[in-house]
């Protein structure tokens, strides 16, 4: 069996973006589907900078800071 050629690659990429962001969107997203879009995003060395009022600064700020000394207490 021969490898696949560029265009299958390419229609398998966006196949698979768009089942993620339809299921994302739809709210019927799983655990599993948004580990899959995050790991999918990474693989695609696809990046965000958590500008001022965005989403992805929303979600920073959710997160608790940690410092090095909180780490090693929790240990």
């Amino acid at each position: 069996m021969s490898r696949a050629n560029e265009d299958a690659f390419d229609e398998l990429h966006g196949l698979l973006t768009t089942e993620l962001i339809t299921r994302i969107k739809s709210g019927t997203a799983t655990t599993s589907d948004l580990k899959a879009a995050a790991d999918w995003l990474s693989k695609n060395n696809v990046t965000g900078v958590a500008a001022d009022g965005s989403p992805l600064s929303g979600l920073a700020g959710l997160i608790p800071e940690l410092t090095f000394d909180d780490v090693q207490n929790h240990l």
